[in-house]
C-alpha cells in the first residue's frame, strides 16, 4: 500500500513537525508563568486530576494534536473498538476487553453475537466457585480447607493480576478480607521460581490455577506439570482434580491433563493477554484471595473510564489527552522513553505491567496494512515507586537524558502513620517529593542561581539543571479497588490511543513468536545431546559454542533430579545433601514406605562417636514431614566437600 495512506503524510502530522520549533524555543520556566495556560492543562473525571501543564506544549500544541486526531479518525476507531469490529486485522479479531467490565446488560458484539452474557456467566461462575472455595465449602483431597492460591501464567497472564494484587494487599478492606489466605503467582519457568512459589506452602491446602487459553503455552504447562507432580506426589494422582483449575478454552487438553473441565473458566479470542486481567485471567485468583465483592469494585473502576474514555470530548477526556501526549514526545520531540513513578509503594508492579501493555501493542515497525513506518512508534517504559526511584535513576532523568516522567499520587494512603513530634505525618513526606520533583525538572536551576547561593565556582556546572524536562501528574483520590480498576483503565485506552494515532495494530504481538520458535530448535538439540550424545549442529558458531559449553558444564545434572533445599547446620550435626540418581536409588532402597515416591530430599548425618552409623533424614515433599531413621552404611562410599564450615554436601555411590 502507497504510504500516502500514513500519518506523517496528513497536513495535520505536518503542521505538528513545523511547530517543534516553536516549542524548541520555548522554556517551561516561562510556560508555567502563563496561568490560563496551566489552568486549561487540567482534565479531571470522577475524582481523578491529571495535571499536564509541564509538558513541552502550548494550547496551540494541544490543537494541533486533536486535529492530528481527527486525521487519524481516533474516535471513530474508538467506535469500532467496542463495536466489536475486526481492528485486530492481521488476527481478524475484535479488541473488546471493554465487554469484561461491561453491565449485565450491556450489547457489545463480537461476529454478529452478544459476548456480554457470556462474560457474565464466567463472572458468575467465578463468584460461585470463589465463594465455595473461601467458605471451605469446596475442599481439598484431605478435606483441608484451600487457603493457598498458587496462579500459574505468564506474560499477561502473570504482570496484569500481579500489579493489582500487590496494589490490594495493603489497602484495608481487601487486605481484611484476604485474611489467613495467600496468593502466589509462578510464571518463570526457571526452577527457582518454581522452588520459590512453593516454599512454605502445604499441598493439603493449596490449589493451583493453571492460566492458558489453548493450554499449549511451553512455559506455563512445564510449571504446570511440576506442580502437578508436587501435588501428586503428595497427595495422589486423584487429588489432582480438586487442587487444580483452569482458566482456558481448550476443555479437552485441560481433561486430558488431570483437571475437571467443569472447573475451566473461559475466556475469548478477543481478549488479548496484556488486556486479560479484566477477565477470568485476574478475576480468579483475586476472587479466590480477596472475595468476589472486591474484585466486583475493580471492574466497575475500570468500567468508569471505559465510559469516559468513549463519551468523553477529546478536551477532556483522559486517555485521550495522555496518549496524544505520548505521541508528541516519541514521534516529534525524540524523546524514546517515558518513567512509571507511582508515589505509593502498593504501586510497584504498575510499570512493569504497563511495560508490557505498552511495549508489546506499540513496539511495532510497519502500519496496520504493513507499511514501514518512516517515524518512531512505541516508548521504552520503565519505574519504580518513590522515593525509591529518587535514589536510584533520578540522577540521569535530571541531568542526563530527557525521560518524560508520569508522576502518580494518592490523596489518602491505605496506611496512613501519624508519629508524636513529627514535622509531617509519613505519607505527606512522600507526597512533599511527589509535587516536588516535576517543579524540578521543569524549572532546574540555573548557574546565576547558583552563583547567588555562593557555590563554588568550579561547583556551578555540576550543580545545574537544565530543567525544561516534561512530566505530567496524575492524582488519585485513594487507592480503593476501584481507583486501582480507573488507573489499569486509564493506561489501557491512552496506549489505544497511541496505536490508533501511529495507524499500527496494538493487539498483536508477532515480535513474541521467533524467539519462541528458535528455542524449540535449541530444546530439541538439548534433547538429543543429553538423550542419545548427538553432537551440537545446526547453529552459528557464537551459538553451537555457548549451547557446547553449557551441555559439558552441565552434563553431571541429572535429567530427572531430585528436589533440592538448602541444608544448614542443625543441631550440631552435619548435613549431607545427595545430589545425583546413585543417591536416589539407595535411598529408595533405604527408606521402607517410601519407594514409590520420587520428590525425596535425602541427608545423612553422621552420629559420632559410633563409627559407620549415620542418621537418614528424609523429607517427604507430600506433607513436608521429616523422618529420620538410623541406619548402618558400611557399603556406601562418601565424598565429602566443605561448604564454609556451615554445611558438608556428598554425593553417594555404591561401593
Amino acid at each position: 500500500m502507497a504510504s500516502s495512506n500514513l500519518i506523517c503524510d496528513t497536513e495535520s502530522w505536518k503542521d505538528l513537525r513545523a511547530h517543534v520549533d516553536d516549542i524548541n524555543n520555548t522554556h517551561l520556566r516561562d510556560l508555567m508563568n502563563d496561568t490560563n495556560r496551566c489552568q486549561s492543562m487540567m482534565a479531571e473525571f470522577d475524582g481523578i486530576l491529571l495535571d499536564y501543564s509541564r509538558q513541552r506544549a502550548t494550547l496551540d500544541t494541544l490543537n494541533k494534536l486533536f486535529n492530528l486526531a481527527e486525521a487519524a479518525r481516533v474516535k471513530e476507531k474508538i467506535i469500532r473498538m467496542f463495536n466489536g469490529e475486526h481492528i485486530n486485522s492481521t488476527e481478524n479479531r475484535s479488541v473488546l476487553h471493554v465487554a469484561l467490565r461491561a453491565p449485565r446488560d450491556a450489547v457489545m458484539n463480537s461476529d454478529g453475537k452478544n459476548v456480554v452474557p457470556e462474560v457474565w456467566h464466567v463472572r458468575d461462575k467465578i463468584r460461585n466457585f470463589s465463594e465455595r472455595v473461601r467458605s471451605g465449602t469446596w475442599v481439598g483431597a484431605t478435606g483441608k480447607t484451600l487457603i493457598d492460591v498458587v496462579a500459574i501464567g505468564i506474560g499477561g497472564s502473570f504482570l496484569g493480576p500481579l500489579f493489582v494484587h500487590t496494589a490490594l494487599q495493603t489497602e484495608p478492606e481487601a487486605s481484611e478480607c484476604a485474611r489467613g489466605r495467600q496468593l502466589r503467582f509462578l510464571a518463570n519457568v526457571d526452577p527457582i521460581d518454581v522452588a520459590r512459589n512453593i516454599t512454605g506452602l502445604n499441598p493439603e491446602t493449596t490449589l493451583v490455577v493453571v492460566v492458558s487459553k489453548t493450554f499449549t503455552t511451553a512455559e506455563t504447562m512445564l510449571n504446570a506439570r511440576t506442580l502437578r507432580e508436587w501435588i501428586s506426589s503428595a497427595l495422589g494422582p486423584q487429588a489432582v482434580a480438586k487442587h487444580m483449575v483452569a482458566v482456558s478454552t481448550n476443555l479437552k487438553l485441560v481433561e486430558q491433563f488431570g483437571i475437571d473441565p467443569n472447573n475451566s473458566f473461559a475466556f475469548w479470542d478477543w481478549v488479548g493477554g496484556r488486556y486479560s486481567v479484566c477477565s477470568a485471567v485476574g478475576v480468579l485468583p483475586l476472587s479466590l484471595q480477596y472475595g468476589f465483592p472486591i474484585v466486583e469494585k475493580f471492574l466497575k473502576g475500570a468500567l468508569s473510564v471505559d465510559q469516559h474514555f468513549f463519551s468523553a470530548p477529546f478536551q477532556k477526556n483522559i486517555p485521550v489527552i495522555l496518549g496524544l501526549l505520548s505521541v508528541w514526545n516519541v514521534s516529534f520531540l525524540g524523546y524514546p522513553a517515558r518513567a512509571i513513578l507511582p508515589y505509593s509503594q502498593a504501586l510497584e508492579k504498575l510499570a512493569p505491567h504497563i511495560q508490557q501493555v505498552s511495549m508489546e501493542s506499540n513496539g511495532k515497525g510497519v502500519s496496520i496494512d504493513g507499511v514501514p513506518l518512516p517515524y518512531q512508534t512505541g516508548e521504552i517504559d520503565f519505574g519504580e515507586p518513590g522515593t525509591n526511584g529518587q535514589h536510584s535513576f533520578y540522577q540521569l532523568i535530571h541531568q542526563g537524558r530527557v525521560i518524560p516522567c508520569d508522576f502518580i499520587g494518592v490523596v489518602k494512603s491505605q496506611q496512613p502513620i501519624y508519629l508524636k513530634d513529627e514535622v509531617v505525618s509519613n505519607h505527606d513526606e512522600l507526597m512533599s517529593n511527589f509535587f516536588a520533583q516535576p517543579d524540578a525538572l521543569a524549572y532546574g536551576k540555573t548557574p546565576e542561581q547558583l552563583q547567588k547561593e555562593n557555590v563554588p565556582e568550579h561547583l556551578v556546572s555540576h550543580k545545574t539543571f537544565s530543567g525544561n524536562r516534561p512530566s505530567l501528574s496524575i492524582l488519585l483520590p485513594s487507592l480503593n479497588s476501584y481507583n486501582i480498576g480507573q488507573l489499569l483503565a486509564i493506561y489501557e485506552h491512552r496506549v489505544a490511543v497511541q496505536g490508533f494515532v501511529w495507524c499500527i495494530n496494538s493487539f498483536d504481538q508477532w515480535g513474541v513468536e521467533l524467539g519462541k520458535s528458535l528455542a524449540t530448535q535449541v530444546r530439541k538439540q538439548f534433547h538429543a545431546s543429553r538423550k542419545k550424545g548427538g553432537f551440537v549442529e545446526g547453529f552459528n558458531f557464537s551459538t553451537k559454542t555457548l549451547i557446547t559449553r553449557y551441555i559439558e558444564a552441565s552434563a553431571d545434572v541429572p535429567a530427572d533430579p531430585l528436589f533440592f533445599f538448602a541444608v544448614s547446620h542443625a543441631a550440631n550435626a552435619w548435613l549431607l545433601c545427595s545430589s545425583g540418581y546413585h543417591f536416589k536409588l539407595l535411598a529408595i532402597q533405604m527408606v521402607k514406605g517410601y519407594a514409590s515416591r520420587k520428590n525425596l530430599f535425602v541427608a545423612l548425618t553422621p552420629i559420632p562417636p559410633v563409627p559407620n552409623f549415620f542418621l537418614v533424614c528424609t523429607l517427604d515433599l507430600r506433607n513436608l514431614n521429616i523422618m529420620y531413621i538410623c541406619l548402618w552404611v558400611p557399603f556406601v562410599k562418601i565424598m565429602f566437600f566443605e561448604l564454609a564450615n556451615q554445611c558438608q554436601f556428598a554425593k553417594v555411590h555404591k561401593v
